[in-house]
């Protein structure tokens, strides 16, 4: 394979990534709207430091364990203003 098909591989895997995150953003809003309604605060330290220590646990590479929590506290964090979004009443938006 040269160059070209690589990265023709790369943007395949790009939109699936995409995809997902999409649709895991969209169950944050669902949650975001539980917690409303259950008057719940919208950061979960313990929640997040779960996924982050199953994140590494399942890492497998060849990405570093550090690399895949950067990941995925920036995947939270987006997570978050999501829910924040939805408790201050701003709904969603695909500009964010």
């Amino acid at each position: 394979m040269d160059l070209e098909d690589w990265r023709g591989k790369i943007d395949d895997v790009d939109q699936q990534i995409l995809h997902l995150l999409n649709k895991r953003a969209q169950f944050s809003i669902e949650i975001g709207k539980i917690k409303k309604q259950r008057e719940l605060p919208i950061h979960s330290p313990e929640r997040e430091k779960a996924i982050l220590m199953r994140m590494a646990d399942q890492n497998a590479g060849p990405l570093s364990d550090e690399a895949v929590r950067r990941v995925f506290e920036r995947v939270i964090d987006e997570s978050r203003k999501l829910e924040k979004d939805i408790l201050e009443n701003r709904g969603q938006s695909k500009e964010g």
